[in-house]
């Protein structure tokens, strides 16, 4: 009998891929709205006033943040620990850290009410402010982690330059002129990287555990005057950013369904797991330490938490769907790519329900007593739920940070094989 080859599939258009591509532009079209409806009339139509002034955009600001200091800390893990197991994914962490940090700071630009004055803290920015020295420490981050980035890609980028198409004018323009793909040039790029993530390191702590000092040190709120929120944002950032980290992997990564990439995600499931039970015990402590004082001040921010109008956000949104069911698929389900992938999609999602949860409490609770009926004004109100308008403005953010990581992964070479080995 004679032998037959093997008949490939023919080729179908991607149904996934093209609703997907339907949804970003609709996820577009309406954030602009938001965007062309907070620059032409400021912050009018936003749910906060006089008495909370800080809403939706700072607690996704803070998300977006913690998303981008995970990820360059798993980086780190390559970088500069030179942990082999996820050499793979090192400069998938890198640029997932450039395009979170990117996303936080085009969000707090649309909640700083002059939005031309932001270069100001530069000129005119007060040493002893807390939040001058995190404006000072994102622009040294955003600084370096671009540069990382460079140093990291340039080598693919060289040999990605010699190809035809738009893949090899990406490589011929960003490479500017350095195209040597030598054993020598290749080692120079790797010890860069590893002096700029050493120097990276302390700075994404510092810059986000300083998030977590910003509210730390306001003594004129109780609910946040707590020095473990400095290491609490630092745990939820590498558990959130892992998580974001693992979901990309899973669901992304070009080589899906090999051994290697199950291990791959299978290790990285392990390490989030890790990384979201410690932060659930500090949370633990968080919680449990405001709410046995039952000095007001402190403790009825966590029973707005957990019993006030918002309830669900922390019950149904943080501890069910992102804390719980992760838990258990990634006990129960561990070898698995598709249940690691959605488990850690669920945490790094629902991530934005602790941010909330830890700007909006804070701000609701009357300084003084009585001024909540002292003044009726619609501006003058310790409620508050988001507008259409800052909705559709975190709309826009998301799709311009999930259209800038499709057109890295589809132009730039994040995903090649081992870091040492370079195409020639």
């Amino acid at each position: 009998m004679q032998a037959t080859m093997p008949q490939s599939r023919p080729s179908r258009p991607s149904l996934g891929l093209s609703i997907a591509g339907v949804v970003w532009v609709a996820a577009l079209g309406l954030g602009l709205v938001g965007v062309v409806l907070r620059l032409a009339t400021g912050e009018v139509h936003a749910g906060y006033g006089s008495y909370i002034p800080w809403g939706l955009w700072v607690a996704a600001y803070v998300y977006f943040i913690g998303l981008s200091a995970g990820a360059f800390l798993i980086s780190a893990l390559v970088y500069v620990a030179g942990v082999k197991r996820l050499e793979r994914i090192g400069k998938l962490a890198l640029f997932t850290a450039l395009v979170t940090l990117f996303m936080a700071l085009i969000t707090i630009w649309f909640d700083i009410g002059h939005m031309e004055r932001f270069w100001e803290v530069y000129v005119y920015g007060n040493p002893s402010s807390m939040m001058a020295w995190m404006v000072w420490l994102y622009t040294a981050y955003f600084l370096l982690i671009i540069a990382e980035n460079w140093f990291a890609l340039r080598a693919d980028l060289a040999a990605m330059s010699r190809q035809g198409g738009l893949r090899g004018v990406v490589g011929r323009t960003l490479t500017f002129g350095r195209t040597d793909v030598g054993d020598e040039a290749v080692q120079r790029d790797r010890g860069t990287l590893r002096v700029l993530g050493t120097i990276g390191v302390p700075l994404a702590i510092a810059f986000h555990g300083g998030v977590g000092a910003l509210f730390g040190v306001i003594a004129a709120r109780p609910f946040w005057n707590s020095p473990i929120f400095p290491i609490a944002f630092i745990v939820g950032a590498l558990a959130s950013g892992g998580a974001l980290i693992t979901f990309v992997t899973a669901f992304f990564w070009p080589d899906r369904g090999t051994q290697e990439h199950r291990d791959l995600v299978s290790f990285l499931g392990r390490m989030v797991l890790a990384l979201l039970a410690l932060y659930l015990l500090l949370e633990w402590a968080e919680f449990s330490v405001g709410l046995y004082g039952q000095v007001p001040s402190e403790s009825d921010p966590y029973r707005q938490i957990m019993t006030g109008p918002y309830w669900y956000v922390f019950w149904f949104v943080h501890v069910l769907v992102g804390a719980l069911v992760p838990l258990a698929v990634l006990l129960l389900r561990p070898r698995s790519m598709r249940w690691v992938g959605a488990a850690c999609g669920l945490i790094a999602a629902a991530f934005i329900a602790v941010r909330l949860n830890v700007v909006i409490p804070g701000l609701i609770i009357p300084e003084l007593k009585g001024l909540n009926t002292a003044y009726v004004e619609p501006h003058l109100s310790f409620t508050y739920f988001p507008s259409l308008m800052e909705w559709l403005v975190l709309l826009f953010v998301v799709a311009i940070g999930v259209g800038i990581f499709y057109a890295g992964n589809k132009l730039l070479p994040l995903a090649t094989g081992d870091e040492s080995e370079v195409q020639r």
